[in-house]
């Protein structure tokens, strides 16, 4: 793997060998061996110029993460006090990660700057062994136990609507008159939807229908500030919008429980030096990051 990754790296046999301090041939044989081995071919190679095949693509990035995984171990073993180093794929909600993992990554990659990461912001669950993810940001309650979660914060469910809506409306006091009021479906296909509150010490769900139904939350909010109806998401989708007055919070005695935040990853497996660095990063700077919201 490591003479493999130098030949891609290194551009040549002929760079590979001398970083690696061997020959050429010997280099050649071990890249035969390990094709042989694997029973595909890697790097197509004419005379000119060399390129990765898609199977050489797909290994390459295995192998990265191999070797970074290994060096933690080793540096494990010998109690090697070094700096995090290799590559991380994490994945968070779209609109969580664009307001707050993306900066907090960022600040990240300036401390470390031998850690490479991939973001995907997809608003649904991905699966983490399948799609190769070292760690993934979920809001909600989680169901997989062989998930190792580490709670960082939690967000509040909250219903919101635009001034104009209110004073053509009124303020609701209680959450069943919103059964007779225009709310945002946000399941598309869906004629009416429940939304949960907490009465006292007891939770109940109120059955609300409208207008305007939408699979993705960037539309229905724009939808909730132009008056169509009300609405309930998760506090830092709104929060901008409450600051600046452009939508006002309804129904506050009785909002749910909070909703968990927590980083996720792969449970069983060696949890990589620089995998525990962004987990403790992440833990500093996103409960302060909400906060601010």
């Amino acid at each position: 793997m490591r003479t493999f990754v130098a030949i891609v790296d290194r551009g040549s046999l002929t760079a590979a060998a001398e970083s690696l301090d061997r020959s050429q041939p010997a280099v050649v044989r071990t890249l035969a061996a390990l094709e042989s081995h694997l029973g595909a071919r890697l790097l197509r190679r004419t005379t000119r110029r060399m390129s990765l095949t898609a199977e050489g693509r797909d290994y390459l990035d295995r192998c990265r993460r191999i070797l970074a995984d290994v060096e933690d171990a080793e540096r494990a073993v010998g109690q090697e006090l070094t700096e995090p180093r290799g590559e991380l794929r994490m994945t968070a909600p779209v609109q969580f990660g664009q307001l707050h993992i993306a900066p907090a990554l960022a600040a990240f990659l300036k401390r470390y700057d031998e850690v490479r990461v991939d973001l995907l912001l997809l608003d649904r669950n991905v699966d983490l062994i399948d799609e190769g993810i070292d760690l993934a940001l979920r809001i909600g309650h989680l169901d997989d136990s062989s998930m190792v979660a580490v709670r960082i914060g939690e967000v509040s469910r909250i219903v919101v609507a635009s001034p104009t809506l209110i004073d053509t409306t009124g303020t609701p006091t209680r959450p069943e008159a919103l059964r007779s009021l225009p709310c945002i479906r946000q399941q598309v296909l869906s004629m009416g939807t429940s939304w949960s509150f907490r009465d006292g010490a007891r939770d109940r769900s109120v059955r609300i229908d409208g207008p305007f139904g939408c699979n993705q939350i960037r539309a229905a909010i724009v939808a909730c500030t132009e008056g169509v109806g009300f609405a309930q998401f998760l506090s830092y989708q709104v929060q901008d919008l409450l600051r600046e007055g452009r939508l006002v919070k309804v129904l506050e005695d009785f909002e749910a429980e909070p909703v968990p935040v927590n980083l996720v990853y792969a449970g069983g497996r060696l949890v990589s030096s620089r995998l525990r660095a962004l987990i403790n990063w992440l833990k500093q700077s996103i409960p302060d990051s909400i906060a601010a919201h």
